[in-house]
């Protein structure tokens, strides 16, 4: 991996982490098309310059996590599950399921498939359900929602949207919710490989993990002000046929 390659991937990664699209996914089939090595320090790039993209969101809705404690019983509620799934299946996930092109593209087609029909079934139902009155056992069915993206492809955003929608919430809250969502997840994620990896990197790779911290969060911050915007007049079925044309691109063309 180079500096170029750092600067692509971060900023794949600030578009795609919190829209329903897969920014595993997207990352992998990246590394995949320039030729970047799955080797330990790329699969632990890809995971800790999602820091750079939850920070975006940290700064944009500081202010509603600071006076509105309500929502961060919901938030915690929502975390557990996915915290102890990833926890116990770490080493299955980095080693079978990182880097995996193929279960990646049937992830990313299959949740394309899904986000339409759920989009098309439910139109004209839409919910008005809020964080603030979240109970705790819908935030854990959102959760379990979210533990399915440990599967490349599959989208922590787009599970967590859905799940977000099934329990009742509007599609704006349940949007918000899965943005701050992503805080507690990602850094417990990032924190628990560089754990892992000993921070045992060179002062080259610790230079790649800086630029693509940085990309990811500038690029993260543009990104979330204009989905915010998008999903208060648009369904999301135009995210669910994009993935489902990437699948049948990479499945068909560059498999």
């Amino acid at each position: 991996m180079n500096f170029l390659h750092a600067l692509i991937l971060s900023g794949v990664e600030g578009i795609t982490e919190f829209l329903p699209v897969s920014s595993t996914g997207h990352l992998v089939l990246t590394a995949s098309l320039l030729s970047i090595s799955q080797t330990d320090f790329v699969k632990s790039f890809e995971i800790v310059i999602q820091l750079g993209a939850i920070l975006a969101v940290v700064f944009l809705y500081r202010n509603t996590l600071i006076r509105s404690p309500k929502i961060w019983k919901p938030l915690f509620a929502a975390f557990l599950p996915t915290s102890v799934i990833g926890f116990l299946l770490y080493a299955t996930i980095k080693r079978s399921l990182l880097g995996n092109t193929a279960v990646t593209v049937a992830a990313l087609g299959f949740g394309g498939v899904i986000l339409v029909a759920l989009e098309l079934w439910g139109k004209g139902m839409e919910k008005k359900g809020t964080i603030d009155r979240l109970s705790w056992n819908r935030a854990v069915y959102i959760g379990l929602a979210q533990a399915l993206s440990v599967v490349p492809g599959v989208s922590r955003a787009a599970a967590t949207i859905v799940g977000g929608l099934a329990v009742g919430l509007s599609r704006s809250e349940a949007v918000v919710f899965s943005f701050l969502l992503a805080i507690p997840t990602m850094i417990a994620a990032s924190a628990l490989d560089m754990a892992k990896s000993s921070f045992l990197f060179t002062p080259r790779e610790w230079w790649l993990l800086t630029t693509g911290f940085i990309g990811a969060f500038l690029t993260a911050l543009i990104t979330v002000r204009i989905f915010t915007q998008f999903v208060k007049n648009h369904s999301l079925v135009v995210f669910g046929v994009y993935r489902i044309v990437v699948a049948l691109l990479f499945w068909f063309v560059y498999r």
